[in-house]
């Protein structure tokens, strides 16, 4: 086994998007081969309903597949479909744009006035990004957990971990999306495919990677799958720790334990032609996109 050495840790950045959203972004609209299939990550987590009650109104999309994933709060959605529906606590969508969606989020806080969700874009290759655009919705109830005798706890989302597989399926990207928790002091190592693309997003707690590749910042030593390996300084809420290659990760919890996201896919390796909501292979793809929407024939009759 080989240990995934940490490329980058950093913070996601305070944004603003829809109608007045405050969010903060982990990644997106810079290098697309970073994280390729991924393009875009966003936490939206916000105590004020100022901060995210004007949500996202109507917009397009092309090219791409979005999972949205509520913690708390509600999100009410609609489209050019004619689908509508509302995602509560626990909840995850999975849309696929294909040739082309316009539709509406509207955030919706819990009793307290909170509201706490992730979206995450997942690219389409070439050969699909013009397919029938398509939802999925799940409720949290069916997502299974997996507890661990140490306490580690996972929600496989999509994809399949430790022999349970995520309700989600049928994206392209091929992810595997999984939510930890791992309890206070526990050091857990977790298995990825070697051939993806892996980052983890802390929201919640603190906990330190190991790092096979770098000595400095050390904050413990352990011998992980017989190697002499670093553990970085915690990372802490809303810290995104994108990996290198290899076939695992270790995380050790810090006092409080740490919960986090843990995203994998295969990259596509194809060359992105990005516009905001709209992401092709090329500029002549996009520019077409951009006919489309300005003469209204940007939705697509099902075929």
């Amino acid at each position: 086994m080989s240990l995934r050495p940490t490329l980058e840790t950093r913070q996601a950045a305070l944004t603003m998007e829809g109608a007045g959203v405050r969010l903060h972004r982990a990644f997106g609209f810079h290098d697309p081969s970073e994280l390729d299939p991924f393009l875009l990550f966003d936490d939206f987590r916000n105590e004020r309903p100022e901060d995210f009650i004007k949500g996202f109104p109507w917009h397009p999309h092309r090219g791409i597949e979005t999972i949205t994933y509520v913690l708390s709060g509600t999100v009410e959605h609609g489209d050019s479909l004619g689908n509508t529906g509302t995602l509560g606590a626990g909840d995850v969508q999975w849309m696929t744009a294909g040739s082309g969606i316009l539709h509406q989020e509207m955030p919706k806080g819990n009793a307290q006035g909170q509201m706490h969700g992730f979206q995450l874009w997942g690219n389409l290759p070439s050969s699909q990004k013009m397919t029938a655009p398509r939802y999925q919705d799940v409720q949290g109830k069916d997502i299974p957990e997996i507890i661990d005798d140490d306490g580690t706890r996972v929600k496989v989302i999509v994809g399949t971990f430790w022999g349970q597989t995520g309700p989600v399926d049928g994206i392209a990207a091929d992810p595997q999306y999984l939510d930890v928790f791992v309890p206070a002091g526990v050091k857990k190592t977790f298995p990825i495919d070697t051939y993806r693309r892996a980052f983890a997003y802390v929201f919640d707690g603190a906990g330190a990677f190991a790092d096979a590749s770098a000595p400095q910042g050390v904050l413990l030593e352990k011998e992980v799958a017989g190697e002499e390996v670093n553990i970085r300084d915690l990372s802490g809420d809303r810290t995104l720790i994108r990996f290198g290659s290899g076939d695992e990760v270790t995380v050790q919890a810090g006092p409080e334990g740490i919960r986090f996201l843990l995203i994998s896919g295969a990259p596509i390796d194809e060359p992105v032609a990005w516009h905001g909501p709209i992401v092709m292979n090329t500029q002549a793809e996009l520019q077409q996109a951009m006919r489309d929407l300005q003469n209204g024939t940007f939705i697509k009759p099902a075929h």
